[in-house]
């Protein structure tokens, strides 16, 4: 996703007048998401997504998981 490049130097979240970036924020544009917060959300989709395979009544306990997901299960 390209955004608008800031006209200025780092300001540390105030806007500036006359910044092209700066105005396409003010009218409401979403901020640029970085990568680590990217990785911390993916990580919990995953922790969400797993939990959810093995809860009580899950995929499963229901016994709908293949081999692989079942190895050890005795």
């Amino acid at each position: 996703m390209a955004t608008t490049p800031h006209s200025h130097g780092p300001n540390f979240g105030r806007r500036v007048d006359g910044c092209p970036r700066c105005a396409e924020l003010t009218a409401g544009a979403p901020p640029v998401r970085w990568a680590c917060s990217r990785a911390k959300r993916d990580e919990a989709l995953a922790l969400r997504a797993l939990d959810a395979h093995f809860a009580p009544g899950g995929p499963h306990a229901l016994g709908k998981c293949g081999p692989v997901c079942t190895f050890g299960d005795w």
